[in-house]
Formats: structure tokens, sequence, C-alpha cells
């Protein structure tokens, strides 16, 4: 037989993720994603050490905001690129973007410089971030995508328990400079691996690129930008910036994500809508959980960060239990089950806050289930995603489902800044905001099918 087209060729009782065809897409994938991953967590972790280094500690949160901002525009161009030119060629453009970054603050004699390098590591992994889903989605059988989103989470979970004591060891041995220096190192690798599989897929419909669509990206950039700067800030200044950021976020949101996103029309509209609310119910929650379990409970910094850990962990086995549920009619049942226990986690974690006579420990056991919970739903959307998504609207339809979770998380991590109070360091509010999003996407997540007629 011959394997040189794997979308075509592949018999369709072949259900095997790793299948020859397809092997080394999916190996590339996950080395690149657990890339990407350990890049976010190792550069966490050593900018202390890195701002103190360049003596840039007033620009530590600007190599953070850069980052995010660029991002969205990565997202926008990719999903432009994939459409238009294919998966192939955005993900050269991407990667040679990204590790431009790296090695730009691998090498940076001053903090300006570091900052640009991340705005372009940034800009890099936002394409990158489009690419993976269309690219590897194309060459993998349609009816093996909730395995392949399984394996996309599951290929975080090394990279975020390891990542923090890799990055120090890094920092403590070599220098800091070896955190970006080691993760370009691996680039050529996962290139190698993916980019091969990825030009026998769709070569985009050949048609002219459209960049009016780039100065709403560009309007959606500075909007994530003020809004990250809110969550950073206290008083009348955040609140400021949370209301400019999020006015254009807002008016950019509805020039690029599908029409009828804003009100969750059913179908495609909601799965990019949903996407953003539980995205952002974790990440406002994963943000301020350390701060509950060190501040009010007592806990160590170890003790809070295998909390988060063990969050990460469930996360993995949620994708992998909705990668074995067969059947539509099953999966519009877990869905709403997934949002549902991830704010019923949610509020278990607030349990010991509001009723100070039940053990700390309680909070434990709500965040693994948030990690279930989200772990059964998240992947879901991207299955739904690219199965609602004509073969030419698949790069467009995946920008939109990862600008709603840079746009709503960046909201929603801002409005944590605007409700927590440093004076007395109360997080309930922020819990009570993360677990309202997961709720409503709960309540939402029926209209993720399009109605029937």
């Amino acid at each position: 037989m011959n394997l040189a087209d794997p979308v075509t060729q592949a018999p369709a009782h072949d259900d095997k993720l790793f299948a020859p065809g397809r092997r080394a897409a999916c190996l590339g994938a996950v080395a690149l994603i657990s890339m990407l991953a350990f890049e976010a967590i190792a550069v966490a972790t050593a900018m202390p050490a890195v701002a103190q280094a360049l003596n840039g500690l007033p620009l530590y949160a600007l190599a953070f905001g850069a980052t995010l901002a660029t991002s969205v525009i990565g997202m926008t161009v990719a999903g432009q690129l994939c459409d238009k030119r294919g998966a192939y060629r955005a993900s050269l453009l991407g990667l040679a973007v990204f590790l431009l970054g790296l090695l730009v603050a691998g090498f940076a004699p001053s903090m300006p410089v570091l900052v640009a390098g991340r705005a372009l590591q940034g800009l890099g992994s936002g394409v990158l971030g489009v690419t993976l889903y269309v690219g590897v989605g194309q060459v993998v059988p349609a009816a093996l995508h909730p395995k392949l989103f399984a394996m996309f989470a599951g290929a975080w979970v090394v990279p975020g328990l390891v990542g923090p004591a890799l990055a120090s060891g890094l920092v403590h041995w070599w220098g800091w400079r070896w955190v970006f220096l080691a993760v370009a190192a691996v680039v050529p690798l996962a290139a190698l691996l993916l980019l091969p599989s990825l030009r026998r897929g769709s070569p985009g419909s050949g048609e002219a690129l459209r960049w009016g669509a780039l100065r709403w990206a560009v309007l959606a950039s500075g909007g994530a930008f003020m809004l990250h700067g809110a969550s950073q800030r206290v008083g009348l200044s955040a609140g400021l910036l949370f209301a400019a950021g999020a006015v254009m976020a807002l008016i950019a949101a509805r020039r690029l994500l599908p029409a009828g996103t804003l009100v969750a029309a059913a179908g495609l509209p909601t799965v990019v809508l949903l996407r953003g609310f539980i995205a952002a119910a974790f990440a406002s929650a994963e943000a301020f959980l350390p701060l509950l379990l060190t501040q009010h409970f007592g806990w160590s910094l170890t003790q809070a960060g295998i909390a988060l850990s063990t969050g990460a962990v469930t996360w993995s086995v949620g994708s992998a239990i909705q990668a074995r549920v067969q059947g539509d009619a099953a999966r519009r049942r877990l869905l709403p089950t997934g949002f549902a226990l991830a704010a019923l986690g949610l509020a278990v974690v607030m349990a010991p806050v509001l009723a100070a006579a039940l053990p700390s420990w309680l909070a434990l056991v709500g965040w693994t289930g948030v990690g279930l919970g989200i772990g059964l739903s998240f992947p879901m959307l991207s299955v739904l995603l690219l199965k609602l998504s004509p073969l030419e609207q698949q790069g467009a339809n995946t920008s939109s489902l990862q600008l709603s979770d840079a746009l709503v998380s960046s909201a929603a991590l801002g409005g944590a800044g605007l409700l927590f109070n440093p004076a007395t360091r109360q997080v309930l509010p922020v819990l009570l905001m993360a677990c309202a999003l997961a709720a409503v996407a709960a309540v939402l997540s029926p209209r993720a099918w399009p109605a029937r007629r």
C-alpha cells in the first residue's frame, strides 16, 4: 500500500494514532507541544533570575504581556496562512519566528532586548498553536481526533511536573540563558519529525491572502496587553486599563470571531465561546490557587505545587476518558458533564473558606475535580470545531478558537486583579468568578451542536 497520502490511503479500520504514515506527525506534535509547554513553565520559573541579572525588574511584567499580545497576532495570521497556503508553510514560519525569539532572548544583553525576544516567541507560538490543530488534524483521520487531542493534553503533563525543577537546575548550573537556548536546541528535532508529514496535507486553496483582519488582530493584541496590565496593577489605574482593554478586545472579537459567537449562536459560535469561558475559568483559578493554599490554609509552596500538578494529571486523565467515548449522543452528554464537574470542583475548593470547620484538604479534592472536568470537555471542543469546519475554513476557525481562549482568559485575569484585595489577600471573589464561568459554560454547552432540522 502507498503510504504517501495518510489522509486518503489509511484503511478505515485502522484505529491506531501512531500508525505508519502519521507516526512522525504525532511524534513531532508531542515534541513540539512539550517544548512549548516547557518553555512557558521554565521561563516563568527563571524570570526572577533573568530580571535580576539584566537589572530589568521594571520590565518584568512586560516580558509576559508582550508574549501574550503578539500571540494573538500570530493566531490570526496562522488562520489565513493555513487556509490559503497550507499548514506546512504556516508551520515553517511559526518555527522560524519562535526559534529566532528564543535565540534573541537567550543572547539578550539587556532586558529590552529580552522583551523583544519574548514578543517574537509569542508571535511564533501563536502561529504554531493553530498549525498544530489544523495540520495534524488533517493528517489524522477524523475518527481519531478525540485521541489526538487527548494526546495533546497529555503532552503538557511531563513539562508541568518536571519543568520548574529542570528550569531551576539549568539556572543554577549553566545560567538563565540556557532556559531559552536548551529549548532552541530542540526546535530542529521537532521540525524534522513534523514538517514532512504536514507537507502531505492540504496545500490550501491558493487564494490571495486577505490581510484586512490584521488590523483587528492588532487591536485585539492591544486589548489583551491592557487586560494583562490590569492584572498587574491595583486601584484606579487597574480599572481604567481593564475597561480600555475590554472595549478593544470586544470590538476586535466582533470582527475576528464567527458571527454569533458573542450571543452563543448554536454550533460553531458556541464552541468558540465555550473555549474562552472554560479556559478563563481555569486560568484565573490556577493563578490564585497557590495564594489560597499558602496564605489562607498555611500550606507550604511545595504542597501547593503538588496540588497544581495533581490538577494537571487529572486533566490528562479526563482527556483520555473522553477519547474512549463513542457516539455523538454520548459526547453530547459528556460535554456539559465536564463543565459541570469543573464548576463543582471549584465550589469544593471554596468550601473550606466558606466553612472554617471543613478540612483544607478538600481544596485538593476539588482541584482534582476541576482538572478532570476540563480534561473531559476541553479536547471535545477541539474535536467539534474541526468536525463543524469545512476544510478551507479550518485555519480561520481554529484561529478563532484560540483567540477566544486568549481574549477571555486575559479579561478574566484582569478582572481577577480587580477582585483580589492585596490588603486582606482574599481570593474568594476570584474563585467565585471562575466557578460562575464554568457554570455558564455547562448551561450553554448543549448549544455547541447545530440545531437539528
